[in-house]
């Protein structure tokens, strides 16, 4: 994550969690001098895996799938190309899109300072706030638009933007810019650009439908994945609450009074973190939210609480997570258990970094095994079954193995 440095405004400093890094040099990807300046400026030394595949291809222009985690470096991988191939003066040439605003400002501010060489000028457009200042920046000639994809679509349709000279196209956290939330949007702007373009596409999770789908969009993509191979990082416990689905809430609001650590809670529904979060604040719990409905200054007061330690708790929905990149989370809480387990793993993801240790607790039903037993596939081990106090746990029904009397047993 990049924060201001409050001694210098112009310095935009790397978040304070280490991110893995590789021994060679920027220097070693034929990256220009004024960049180079910039990455020792802002104090990157060395790039991380991601970076070391994604730039040099890119610089050559080949459209390009990253898979990578989130805080491993893969915004500054398309950004740092795209600042050395855009040049400012030719008009609207680049075009970012982002499921979530974090997500867009994070890239702007990226693009800030590594395109200052080139003077390029980046406009952001998300929702959330004023249309009038985001259409007085598309009218002073930007060469280069971050956007969510909703707030762009508006633009277009009122006439504010055209997307028909765009040489640069980057799709950010694309399995869920392509899923079906997203997707009738996503096609309206797919289609406004020329099909001649460089197109990069990055996600932390690629699901084979939304991959298939994603190739429509690129040629003769260079796929490089360096997502780890099906386990969650080291470090990191395991634990399956199985309940009735009446005793969900039960059990969430039991959890987090017994594991007191600074806690990210995903649900899938806006209406579960309003409640989490409205029941967590009369008990007492420094809590807060992220979700579509709130404005961006709510959203960014959150993050930012949750970063600084003014609340140890965040519920955030599964798109409006995105983006969220905070070091030292210890207890990560999947109220809905994800829809792939791609995704579980991601999730798991966010904390355990850079050797510390993290909780991963799932609440779960009975509805819930196949994808229950997919993750243990995954994990290759169980995952252990827990039980909060005051909360009845679900009880397995398990089959004997045929010709040992077939009986059903608990």
């Amino acid at each position: 994550m990049l924060e201001k440095d409050p001694k210098d405004p112009e310095i935009v400093l790397l978040g304070q969690h280490p991110v893995e890094t590789t021994e060679q040099t920027f220097a070693s990807l034929k990256l220009s001098e004024p960049v180079l300046q910039s990455i020792t400026r802002v104090g990157f030394e060395h790039p991380t895996p991601i970076q070391l595949e994604v730039i040099p291809p890119a610089l050559e222009g080949k459209d390009i799938i990253g898979l990578a985690q989130t805080g491993s470096g893969k915004t500054a991988a398309f950004v740092l190309p795209i600042a050395e191939r855009l040049l400012h003066g030719k008009g609207l040439r680049g075009l970012i899109l982002c499921p979530t605003r974090e997500i867009a400002l994070q890239t702007k501010a990226f693009l800030d300072l590594f395109g200052k060489h080139h003077n390029l000028h980046t406009v952001c457009v998300i929702g959330g706030v004023s249309m009038g200042p985001q259409i007085r920046d598309l009218q002073n000639n930007p060469d280069i638009i971050v956007a969510t994809p909703g707030r762009l679509v508006d633009h277009m349709e009122r006439g504010n933007v055209k997307l028909d000279h765009i040489e640069e196209l980057v799709l950010d956290e694309a399995d869920h810019m392509l899923d079906l939330g997203f997707l009738p949007q996503m096609l309206g702007i797919l289609k406004a650009v020329p099909r001649e373009r460089h197109t990069m596409m990055f996600s932390a999770t690629m699901p084979f439908a939304i991959e298939k789908l994603a190739r429509q969009f690129l040629q003769e993509p260079i796929r490089i994945d360096i997502l780890p191979k099906g386990k969650a990082a080291e470090g990191i416990t395991h634990r399956l609450y199985l309940v009735e689905q009446k005793d969900k809430n039960k059990c969430l609001l039991g959890l987090l009074n017994q594991e007191l650590g600074t806690t990210l809670v995903f649900t899938r529904m806006k209406r579960d973190a309003d409640w989490i979060c409205q029941v967590l604040e009369k008990e007492g719990h420094p809590v807060d939210k992220i979700h579509s409905d709130r404005s961006q200054k709510e959203r960014t007061d959150a993050l930012q609480g949750f970063r600084e330690g003014e609340h140890r708790i965040l519920v955030a929905t599964d798109i409006a997570s995105r983006g969220i990149d905070v070091p030292g989370i210890q207890h990560i809480v999947n109220f809905n258990i994800p829809e792939a387990v791609e995704e579980y793993i991601h999730r798991a993801g966010r904390t355990a970094r850079a050797g510390a240790l993290g909780l991963v607790s799932t609440i779960a039903t009975w509805m819930d095994k196949p994808m229950i037993q997919s993750i243990e596939k995954a994990l290759d081990k169980p995952l252990p079954r827990c039980t909060v106090p005051g909360v009845e746990p679900y009880v397995e029904i398990k089959v004997r193995p045929a010709g040992r009397a077939g009986r059903r047993v608990r």
